[in-house]
């Protein structure tokens, strides 16, 4: 991520996560889009994840963790994956769209962390500032930095990632995996 998104470039971000959202809801296909009109970082490939809240509740969350199309075509799969196809909850239905706050996180590129002690990764971590991926062969799972929020301490930041990537909660502690970590530009409608 070189830059930071300009106000108007978070903004229309929004609201083509929002039409997308409600196309997605209402069965209808997404429009395609004049690339060619966007700013650059808009096309750039960007990796983001979209979280859908619904009176604070977290309603659907799907992401990319690496960057594999522009931004803009990102964020606007992403909106409607999340609400419909986050296996934790059922699929939003039109009814509720209106009701649904759209969070945008875009990625920086995953950085291996490297450390040889459990205690030592405890350390590298950056409370609030990581967002944290936990992989062990095909396997894996993350956390956004946001989930330091709720999760400060980052011994159970851990074990709830373990949780979370179906694998014994200290599997962390017990070899030394692959922890990989990155930031995000985080807005919100």
């Amino acid at each position: 991520m070189a830059e930071q998104l300009t106000y108007e470039e978070r903004t229309l971000l929004l609201e083509f996560a929002r039409q997308a959202l409600e196309d997605g809801v209402r069965g209808k296909s997404l429009e395609k889009l004049k690339l060619e009109e966007l700013s650059p970082n808009l096309r750039e490939p960007g990796a983001s994840f979209v979280t859908l809240t619904k009176k604070g509740e977290l309603r659907g969350c799907v992401g990319a963790l690496e960057a594999y199309q522009p931004l803009v075509e990102d964020v606007r799969e992403h909106a409607v994956a999340a609400a419909l196809q986050d296996y934790r909850f059922s699929p939003v239905v039109p009814e509720e769209v209106s009701g649904l706050i759209i969070e945008i996180s875009r990625l920086t590129p995953p950085q291996l962390l490297e450390y040889e002690e459990p205690d030592e990764l405890l350390a590298c971590l950056r409370p609030g500032i990581d967002g944290v991926i936990l992989r062990e062969g095909v396997r894996r799972a993350t956390f956004l930095p946001q989930v330091w929020h709720k999760i400060p301490d980052p011994n159970k930041f851990l074990i709830h990632l373990c949780r979370k990537m179906g694998v014994d909660e200290n599997f962390w502690r017990n070899k030394n995996v692959n922890i990989y970590t990155y930031q995000v530009e985080e807005f919100h409608e």
